[in-house]
């Protein structure tokens, strides 16, 4: 095995477990925030899924970057 191919499974892993944290801690604090004002949950909702799109936007680039590295 090539340590190109460990290389690429490790940040693939690493990219997938730091997406996994940012997406839960925007979560958490959007929560903590909606529970605090209810009034402004639409707002914050909204920024929410927006926030975690970019999140999963990013993460899938990284993904295809160590596919493509794996590949190499």
């Amino acid at each position: 095995m090539e340590i190109g191919n460990i290389a690429a499974g490790f940040g693939a892993g690493l990219t997938v477990l730091a997406a996994g944290m940012g997406i839960s801690k925007l979560a958490a604090a959007a929560l903590e925030s909606m529970g605090r004002q209810p009034e402004a949950a639409g707002d914050l909702r909204t920024s929410m899924i927006i926030a975690a799109a970019l999140i999963e936007g990013v993460a899938f680039f990284s993904l295809v970057i160590c596919m493509l590295l794996a590949t190499k």
